[in-house]
């Protein structure tokens, strides 16, 4: 595994996930109920916008930078931009809070989070990263191997009946990979029904994701939802044009907040023709 998350951090990608983690994570602590959530592909947590890395690709400017310039009015985006400020009035300007860090930001004392990561300094990096915060269990491990693992969660004598499982890989197998979460995802709803599961998904040529979106239709969840963010037009395969999330079992009204936020984020990030999308594959009954 070659893929470092710090060149492209605090991309558009980045926004458009991390917009709908937040949405997600604030629908889950409604209820007073201890909630549970596993990242499968966690990086590093941390990253700052000024090394190298990040300077190298310069995406970060497009996303972030721009959304920050912009700060469009839509709640949603606000609450995301509120926590990347926390983040930097804890961490520095440049710094950029990867997901397992919004997470722990925006659950809370009784909740745990479950971070994994495979490529060992990225891991390291992420243990060091938490290790005042005793919510944040982080394994060196395959992602898809933990979804096994920790499916149900439990801690001791508790079992969490609610919570967040995020899919965020790397795409190096490109679609391939899409084949490995889809079977991940119907193993995994086998396990913990009741969970929350969002998968991140690159989008190059849309047609190439027509037997992605197919075969998560048929996954067994109550629901699937696709949220998706263009900021150029989904004609190359040379580019990520944009990015999506499959969102299995919803919370309640998510899709309806979710909609203006996506768009409000394609006025704000878009460099050509850019477009939102939202759709159910399987609608809540």
């Amino acid at each position: 595994m070659n893929y470092r998350h710090a060149f492209h951090a605090g991309n558009h990608a980045d926004v458009l996930k991390h917009v709908a983690v937040l949405a997600i994570c604030d629908a889950l602590i409604a209820k007073p109920t201890p909630v549970f959530a596993l990242d499968t592909h966690a990086g590093r947590g941390l990253y700052a916008l000024d090394c190298n890395s990040a300077q190298r690709t310069g995406e970060a400017e497009g996303g972030i930078g721009r959304l920050l310039a912009e700060a469009p009015g839509n709640p949603l985006v606000q609450r995301y931009l509120q926590a990347v400020r926390a983040c930097r009035n804890e961490h520095g300007r440049t710094a950029y809070p990867g997901s397992p860090w919004l997470l722990a930001h925006a659950l809370r004392a009784d909740d745990r989070i479950a971070a994994c990561e495979l490529h060992p300094e990225e891991a390291a990096q992420l243990k060091a990263n938490f290790a005042g915060d005793t919510r944040v269990a982080v394994h060196e491990r395959d992602g898809y191997a933990a979804m096994k693992a920790l499916l149900p969660p439990r801690l001791g004598e508790t079992r969490f009946g609610r919570g967040l499982v995020l899919i965020d890989p790397p795409y190096e197998a490109q679609l391939e990979e899409f084949d490995a979460a889809i079977h991940a995802l119907r193993e995994a709803l086998g396990r913990w029904p009741q969970g929350c599961y969002a998968l991140w998904y690159p989008i190059k040529l849309r047609r190439h994701l027509q037997p992605f979106y197919r075969r998560a239709a048929a996954l067994p969840a109550k629901s699937a939802l696709v949220a998706e963010l263009l900021v150029r037009p989904d004609d190359s395969p040379l580019h990520m044009n944009g990015s999506g999330l499959l969102i299995l079992n919803a919370p309640f009204q998510l899709d309806e907040k979710l909609a203006p936020a996506l768009h409000a984020l394609a006025a704000a990030l878009g460099e050509r023709k850019p477009q939102s999308h939202l759709e159910w594959l399987r609608a809540p009954p």
